[in-house]
């Protein structure tokens, strides 16, 4: 039975690394400040993991989370383009030097391998669609110059020390437990809660950006398959994680008038700095390498999501 250990692990993606983790019959340990993730997110796992209140700019309380460890999920950061051109300095600290401490507490613990979850705001705004990852990066905003700053050091602990590490670019992921009031949560997230409730969500820009939207059991299963992954294949490299298809804003917002139910319109507010006007994934590296093919598409995603969200409603007014 492997023991891993998930960083971020009551975000949205973290806790639901957790369930697959638990799911295939092996250990969780999992660390949260609790900055951006939630208590409820892990409330019925709770008792079977190993949780520790901390943070990644704590090298003692890393050191002492790594101590055991077969395997690491690095979820967590500051996901948020919006707040790191606010607080570039937090941002840095949050998803660099935090990053580097998990690395090296890894390298001393002798983890096997690491799977960073690292960002498609990478490339930028370079108008070659679709992405691949061979492309030059291109970052924005500080908060994808820091991601990417964490892929190379993904990369050097591995050439220098021989720490195996994978770095998946996610694309847009939404799903469960994201959070809708957060300032950093995913557009879809707050589309969602805002119409379920009677609300008119709001588009900032004309709505004609599009994304590479990627429902999480997506991005779970790319990072199993990372995890598993031989190292000749993966170790020391980057993948794209989507869908290979993309959807603009007015578009999204149209399919869930249409799974919701919803009667209004949408209203348009400014472009927001640093937003990336598309974004689209090559993924035949990640097919070649990984074996990883996206299972459920956007319109599934979407409606899966809302069926969450809804009994999350019904649940509170109980």
């Amino acid at each position: 039975m492997a023991v891993y250990l998930i960083t971020g692990i009551a975000g949205f993606i973290g806790s639901s690394l957790a369930r697959a983790v638990l799911a295939q019959g092996d250990q969780v340990r999992g660390i949260d400040n609790f900055s951006t993730g939630k208590r409820e997110n892990l409330a019925e796992i709770l008792p079977r993991i190993d949780f520790r209140e901390a943070d990644l700019l704590n090298l003692d309380a890393l050191q002492g989370a790594c101590r055991g460890v077969d395997y690491i999920f690095h979820e967590a950061a500051i996901p948020s383009v919006p707040k790191s051109v606010l607080d570039p300095l937090g941002s840095n600290r949050a998803n660099v030097d935090g990053t580097v401490n998990l690395l090296v507490a890894a390298r001393d613990a002798k983890v096997r391998r690491i799977v960073y979850a690292a960002s498609s705001s990478a490339y930028g705004d370079t108008p070659t669609l679709p992405k691949h990852e061979g492309m030059v990066p291109n970052p924005i905003s500080p908060y994808a110059v820091a991601k990417l700053t964490g892929e190379y050091y993904m990369t050097s602990f591995y050439r220098c020390y021989g720490l195996e590490t994978v770095s998946l670019r996610y694309f847009n992921i939404f799903g469960p437990r994201q959070d809708p009031t957060s300032p950093y949560s995913g557009v879809l997230a707050k589309f969602i809660t805002n119409m379920l409730n009677g609300e008119q969500p709001t588009i900032f820009g004309d709505g004609t950006q599009s994304r590479d939207f990627t429902y999480i059991d997506n991005a779970v299963d790319a990072n199993l398959l990372a995890m598993k992954a031989p190292a000749s294949q993966v170790a020391g490299q980057i993948f794209n994680v989507a869908t290979g298809k993309r959807a603009d804003l007015n578009q999204a917002f149209q399919l869930l008038k249409k799974i919701i139910g919803y009667p209004g319109e949408v209203k348009y507010g400014p472009t927001r700095s640093g937003d990336v006007k598309h974004s689209l994934a090559d993924l035949s590296r990640v097919e070649n390498h990984l074996g990883y093919i996206p299972k459920v598409d956007f319109e599934e995603g979407l409606r899966r999501t809302v069926e969450w969200y809804r009994g999350q409603f019904k649940a509170a007014e109980a």
